[in-house]
C-alpha cells in the first residue's frame, strides 16, 4: 500500500456534499414549482416520475461503464449535465419558453445524469478509504454523515429560497451546486494517489469471463483479435457478472428488496404527500424545509454515532430498530395534523434512526463485493432498490386524488411497518452480523467464494 492520504476521501465526500445539496434543494423547489403553477398533485407526480425513471434505468445500465471508464470521469460529466439541465429550467421559465413537455424532458435529462454520477461517487468511497487507511464502517458512516448534512442544509436552503425568492431561484442554486461538485471532483482528486481511474481487470479466464488486462487510464478494451468489435459483448459479460454475484448473495438481495418497498413509500411521501400536506394545512414550503432540516440534523447525529462505534454494533438489531423509528411515525404524525412542535420531535427521532441505516448498508456492500465488481453490483442493487421510486409520486398523486390525504398517509405508514416486520423474520438477516473484510481489491471474483462464512 502507498503512503496514507486523506485527500481522496475528503475530495469524494466534498463532491458528494455539493451534489446531494443540489439534489435536496431541487427536491423542494421542483415539486413546489409544478404544484403552484399547475395546481395538480397528479402532474407533480408525473414530473417526479420523469426524473426518477431515467435515474433508475440509466443507473442500472451504467455499472459496467463506470467500472470501464473510471468513476471520476463519469462523476464530472454527470455533474456538468445536471448543472446545465437545472439552469435551463430556470432560464427557459424566466424567458416564458418553458412548456410542460420541455420541463419533462429537462427533468428526465437531470435524472439520467444523476444516476451514474451518484453511483460513481459511491464506489470511490472504499478505495479512498483504503488510501487513508480508514475502516470501511467508518468510511461508510462518514459518507452517511455527508449525506445527512446535505439532507439538513439542502432542504433548509431550499425551503428558505422557495419561500423568500420563489422556486426558480431554488432551481438555479441547485444547478450551481452541481457545477461546484464537478469542480471539486477535478481539483481534489487531480494530484491524489487515488484518481478514480478505471479499475484494472484481471487476467482473461474462459471459465469466469474476466476482462482482458489493461492499465488504469488506457483506452477501450480490445478483444483477443485486437479489434473493438467485442466491446458490446464485453459490456454484457460484465453486466452478467454483476447479476450472477448479486443473485448468489441472499443478504444483499434481501436488503435490496426491502429497501425497494420502503423507497417507494418514501418517494410518495417526499414527492407528493408532503407538498400536498403543506398546501392543505397552510404551513407552506418553509415548514417542509424545517421538518426536513430537523430530520437531517438528527440524522447527522446518528451517522456520527455510527462513525464512532459502527464496527462494534450488532448490526441486525440496530438496523431494524433504526428502520422502525425512521419510517412509519412520519406518516402518522402528518395524518394526525399534529402541531408543529410534535412533528419536529417525530422527524428528529426518525432522522436519528435513519442516520444509522446507510452506514450499515454501505459497510455490508463494501466488504462483501470484490472491488472490480463494485460498480456493476452497486448499480444493480441501487437500481432494484430505487425501482419503485418513479412510481411513488404517480401512485401517491392518484391515491390522494381518489381518497384524500389522511387515508393515504395512514395506509403508507402501515405498509412501511409491515414491510420491515415481515422481512425481519427471514433467515437471510442472520448474515448481517457475520464475518467481514471480504470486499478488497484482490477478493475472489466468484460469488460463491466471496461470501462470508
Amino acid at each position: 500500500m502507498t503512503g496514507r492520504s486523506l485527500r481522496p476521501l475528503a475530495g469524494v465526500l466534498a463532491a458528494m456534499a455539493m451534489s446531494l445539496t443540489g439534489t435536496r434543494v431541487s427536491a423542494i423547489a421542483l415539486p413546489w414549482f409544478v404544484l403552484v403553477t399547475t395546481g395538480s398533485a397528479a402532474m407533480t407526480g408525473l414530473v417526479a416520475f420523469c426524473e426518477m425513471a431515467p435515474y433508475v434505468l440509466v443507473k442500472l445500465l451504467a455499472g459496467p461503464l463506470v467500472d470501464h471508464l473510471g468513476p471520476r470521469r463519469v462523476s464530472w460529466v454527470a455533474e456538468v449535465v445536471s448543472a446545465a439541465g437545472a439552469g435551463a429550467v430556470a432560464l427557459l421559465h424566466a424567458l416564458d419558453l418553458l412548456a410542460f413537455p420541455v420541463l419533462l424532458g429537462l427533468v428526465a435529462l437531470i435524472g439520467a445524469a444523476r444516476g451514474p454520477g451518484d453511483l460513481a461517487k459511491e464506489i470511490m468511497v472504499p478505495e479512498a478509504a483504503e488510501r487513508g487507511r480508514i475502516p470501511l464502517e467508518r468510511a461508510a458512516a462518514l459518507s452517511g454523515v455527508t449525506e445527512r448534512l446535505a439532507a439538513t442544509l439542502g432542504p433548509a436552503m431550499g425551503g428558505a429560497l422557495v419561500a423568500l425568492a420563489g422556486p426558480l431561484v431554488g432551481l438555479a442554486v441547485s444547478g450551481a451546486c452541481f457545477a461546484l461538485g464537478s469542480v471539486v471532483i477535478m481539483w481534489a482528486l487531480a494530484q491524489a494517489p487515488y484518481a478514480g481511474a478505471p479499475i484494472p481487470a484481471q487476467t482473461p479466464d474462459p471459465q469466469n469471463g474476466l476482462n482482458p488486462v489493461r492499465e488504469p487510464g488506457e483506452g477501450p478494451v480490445r478483444d483477443s483479435a485486437g479489434g473493438e468489435g467485442e466491446l458490446a459483448a464485453g459490456y454484457w459479460r460484465r453486466f452478467a457478472e454483476g447479476v450472477a454475484f448479486l443473485r448468489a448473495e441472499p443478504i444483499l438481495l434481501a436488503l435490496t428488496l426491502m429497501v425497494a418497498v420502503t423507497n417507494l413509500l418514501d418517494a410518495a411521501f417526499a414527492q407528493v404527500l408532503v407538498p400536498v400536506w403543506a398546501r392543505e394545512s397552510g404551513h407552506g414550503p418553509a415548514v417542509i424545509g424545517l421538518n426536513s432540516a430537523v430530520m437531517g440534523l438528527a440524522a447527522v447525529g446518528g451517522s456520527l454515532v455510527a462513525a464512532a462505534v459502527a464496527h462494534r454494533m450488532r448490526r441486525r438489531a440496530v438496523f431494524f430498530v433504526a428502520f422502525l423509528v425512521a419510517g412509519p411515525p412520519r406518516y402518522l404524525v402528518l395524518a394526525m395534523d399534529a402541531p408543529v412542535w410534535m412533528m419536529l420531535v417525530v422527524f428528529a427521532v426518525s432522522g436519528l434512526g435513519g442516520g444509522l441505516i446507510n452506514p450499515i448498508l454501505g459497510a455490508i456492500l463494501f466488504e462483501r463485493v470484490p472491488r472490480r465488481l463494485l460498480g456493476r453490483v452497486n448499480a444493480l442493487g441501487d437500481s432494484l432498490a430505487w425501482a419503485g421510486i418513479p412510481l411513488g409520486g404517480l401512485m401517491a398523486g392518484a391515491a390522494v386524488a381518489a381518497a384524500g390525504l389522511s387515508p393515504v398517509l395512514v395506509v403508507c405508514g402501515a405498509a412501511y411497518f409491515l414491510t420491515i416486520g415481515l422481512t425481519g423474520l427471514r433467515r437471510e438477516w442472520r448474515q448481517m452480523d457475520q464475518s467481514r473484510g471480504v470486499g478488497s481489491p484482490s477478493a475472489p471474483a466468484s460469488a460463491e467464494s466471496s461470501r462470508s462464512p
